[in-house]
């Protein structure tokens, strides 16, 4: 069975996967269940640093199992979808979310300058430097303000293609990330790390001699340093046409270190995926000495921030953009 066709199976057993897992999910929740409970009542009451429920993300609530699906498990796509104000989330996801959210609430805003950080890159990409091709890897679940949605705003003829390894993101997106007409979506399921596979399949649909902009944003503090983050952005540079860009968006512990370090490990105690902050030098050091387009590796918050000048709340996500020299060093 190829992997299409895996992916097509694992949709057509959703509606009952869900149906169950709410049916589990409820009665837990109606018993007091403390282990796969709503978040406490501590998580309860009113804070301006919650996210408010919005509208948007799937129609299929509250989440989209596949086969082997376990509701008691935290999802990394699902507790981000949380603090972007998403649906797509089960009771040990908020859990593990809010957990983080009370040792560093700025989290949920963080989440969303990342986004917001998403949108600007990837306007000023297509808008000021003209291009037309992206690869956006981590794609994480859908939500407004998607790549290609941006991209195909200021050019319809842009092609994107989005790459996760998560058959859960996979399904969703191939449901809601749907091209303009004249331009293109594909979608690879491959592991950031096996970076062979991600050029191969995505050449299908973007031509490399070209210049395209490749997003790595908020997927690479999952890489430890053992699997050598930079060696992995050295090599899909590597494919790249001179002219193109690399971004980068990364969790960092450099503003707030304790408050950032406790809300790590409760992430990291909740959610099989493990994340690793990294210093302004070393989420630098990724791009391997590419040279950085102004204002370089800085706070999302303060990459070409729309209101020149106006108060912004920290974000612990540095963010930076790089371009492939017309000479390669």
């Amino acid at each position: 069975m190829t992997r299409r066709q895996q992916l097509q199976r694992a949709a057509a057993q959703l509606n009952t996967a869900a149906a169950d897992a709410r049916t589990i999910a409820a009665q837990q929740e109606a018993s007091g269940d403390p282990d796969s409970a709503a978040p406490s009542s501590t998580a309860e009451s009113p804070s301006p640093q919650r996210p408010a429920p919005q509208s948007w993300m799937s129609a299929l609530q509250p989440a989209e199992p596949g086969p082997g699906f376990d509701p008691s498990v935290a999802h990394p796509a699902r507790v981000y979808a949380y603090w972007l104000g998403g649906k797509d989330h089960f009771p040990a996801d908020r859990q593990a979310a809010e957990e983080v959210i009370r040792r560093r609430p700025q989290v949920v805003a963080g989440a969303r300058a990342n986004r917001a950080f998403l949108g600007r890159v990837v306007g000023w990409l297509a808008a000021e430097c003209g291009v037309r091709q992206f690869l956006d890897i981590g794609t994480g679940l859908p939500s407004p303000g998607s790549t290609h949605e941006v991209a195909q705003a200021i050019a319809p003829e842009s092609r994107v293609v989005y790459v996760d390894n998560d058959p859960l993101v996979l399904v969703h997106a191939r449901a809601l990330l749907v091209s303009a007409p004249q331009g293109v979506c594909e979608y690879v399921d491959a592991d950031l790390r096996d970076t062979a596979t991600i050029a191969a399949a995505a050449a299908a649909a973007l031509d490399f001699t070209q210049p395209a902009a490749v997003l790595l944003l908020a997927v690479l503090h999952f890489i430890p340093d053992a699997d050598d983050p930079a060696g992995i952005i050295a090599s899909l540079a590597s494919v790249l046409a001179p002219g193109s860009y690399v971004v980068i968006s990364h969790l960092t512990a450099d503003i707030a270190p304790s408050q950032v370090s406790a809300g790590v490990a409760a992430y990291n105690t909740r959610v099989p995926a493990g994340l690793v902050p990294r210093t302004h030098s070393q989420v630098s050091a990724l791009f391997g000495g590419l040279p950085l387009v102004p204002p370089g590796v800085v706070p999302v918050t303060e990459w070409r921030p729309p209101i020149a000048g106006h108060s912004r709340q920290p974000a612990d996500m540095y963010g930076g953009l790089a371009r492939i020299p017309r000479a390669r060093m």
